[in-house]
This record gives C-alpha cells, structure tokens and sequence, in this order.
C-alpha cells in the first residue's frame, strides 16, 4: 500500500482498512482543522516534510503519540503527521483565500500590523465586514481576497501564472514556496478540481492527450510534472530556475533529457 494514501500508523487505522490491513486498531477518527497558517505534513513525528495544509483545511487524525498527531488530509486523502498544536475545532470555513497570498490584521485597518500571512486555498469563517474587511475568528482580512467556498477561478493556467517567480521549495504548497506538484494542485484547487498531492498520482487524472500542447494539458517526467500555456510554452515550479518560470516545452524537454537522460513520459489532458 502507498504509505501516503494508508490511513495507519503504528497502532491504529482507518476503519476503511479494516480486512486489508492486521494489527492496528481501527478507528472512524476525529474531525479537526487546521489552526495556522501552513502546516508542514511529514512522513513520520516531526520528520521531513512532504506536502503542506492550508489553515481550515479537514483534517481526520487517526493517532497522537508525543504531541504529533497522525491522519489525512480530507481533500485528498494525502497522510502524514503534524503537530497537536496546528489542529483545532474551530467552526466550518464559509470562504477561501483567492489571491495568491493575503494577511489577517488585528483590527480592519491597512495601516495595523499583520497577525500572519495566508496563502491562496486557506479556509476562512466570516463573522461580518468592516469597510473593505472581513472580519474572521483570527482577525481582519481584505475582503477583495475572499470568495464564497463554491465559487472558483475559471482556469488553472491564469492561476498558475499568479505565483510566477514564487521560490521553490520541496514539499511546498504555498505562496511561501511550492514545488512542481504543489503548484499543479493549488491552481486546480483554486479552480474546483481535485488533483492529488504528488506527481507520480498526479499523473493517473484526467485522459491521455496525444498530438498538439494545449493549454491545461499536464507533461510528466520521473518526479516532475509542469503545466502547458500555450503551444510553445509551460509553467512549471522547478529546480532548475529555483522558482515558477515559463520555459519552453521543447527547450524544458530537451533540457531534462540532457540533465537526467530522461524523456517526457505522459501527457496529460484534464
């Protein structure tokens, strides 16, 4: 089994497993949220990052041992243990972050010092409006930044775009830093679709595309997946440029079969 799609630890398990799985306790688990602004998910208690959940975010925990706390992540089942202290039971969000980063303000005004930084995805519960504010349970933030849960940005690709130039960062799902399949995830979650968290179960969504790029269409590569804009172009969050750059499809192509002597393996079409 893919230990990011297995809800089990140790000593406990999701009750979905039960008859495919021995030696675990099975559990329906507990209902949280998460309570700050990014939260890292790693592969085990307090260890290297994986992916990364946006505040308000479900999260389903399954198992705690030394302040960590083991479940998945309720958008795409992705696993993985964070800390006790990034979850909370707060009330379900009513909207979401709709640029590609805002700050919460302590009162509703643009002069107030920040509280913190969200990036685009985070879940909020509105509470009312103060002028060009929305007041949330953490504090203000600028209401042109919100949109109603439901309502999404029409094309992957222009969202893509906003975070041009973001730095990379492995594991990264935000404004902070994003790597490939972070990016792919966040501009069609911005967009109402649901892809998966990494490149390799990225690339089983959508149909095989053959023929012309078009845009939207998804390449893959062992480890990598990028984005295309145009018949020529492609957007991709990289190690190479250590950013979200264009590059040329066939100049991106060639570049990684000369650096890693491997070719385009899938073409995707959502």
């Amino acid at each position: 089994m893919d230990r990011r799609l297995t809800p089990a630890s140790d000593r406990f398990a999701h009750v979905s497993l039960e008859g495919w799985i021995d030696g675990r306790v099975f559990t329906v688990g507990e209902p949280w949220r998460i309570a700050v602004p990014l939260a890292d998910l790693t592969s085990t208690p307090g260890g290297a990052r994986t992916r990364q959940l946006w505040l308000g975010e479900g999260f389903t925990v399954i198992d705690r041992a030394d302040g960590q706390a083991f479940g998945f992540a309720d958008k795409d089942g992705y696993c993985g243990w964070l800390p006790d202290a990034a979850l909370a039971d707060d009330p379900p969000p009513t909207h979401w972050i709709a640029t590609p980063g805002t700050h919460i303000y302590p009162e509703p005004r643009v002069q107030s010092r920040e509280i913190a930084a969200l990036t685009m995805g985070s879940q909020v519960s509105v509470l009312g409006t103060s002028g060009s504010f929305t007041h949330i349970p953490q504090g203000y933030v600028p209401t042109s930044h919100l949109l109603p849960l439901g309502q999404w940005h029409l094309d992957p690709v222009t969202v893509a775009e906003m975070f041009l130039h973001t730095p990379y960062l492995w594991g990264g799902n935000g404004r902070a830093g994003l790597d490939c399949s972070g990016l792919i995830q966040v501009c069609h979650h911005a967009c109402g679709i649901k892809v998966p968290g990494d490149a390799d179960l990225q690339e089983d969504v959508g149909r095989a595309a053959s023929g012309e790029y078009q845009r939207g269409d998804l390449l893959f590569w062992k480890g990598h997946v990028a984005m295309v804009v145009d018949a020529m172009r492609l957007i991709h969050a990289n190690g190479h440029s250590m950013s979200v750059a264009y590059e040329g499809i066939y100049e991106c192509i060639a570049r990684i079969k000369e650096a890693e002597g491997q070719g385009l393996r899938a073409h995707r079409r959502l």
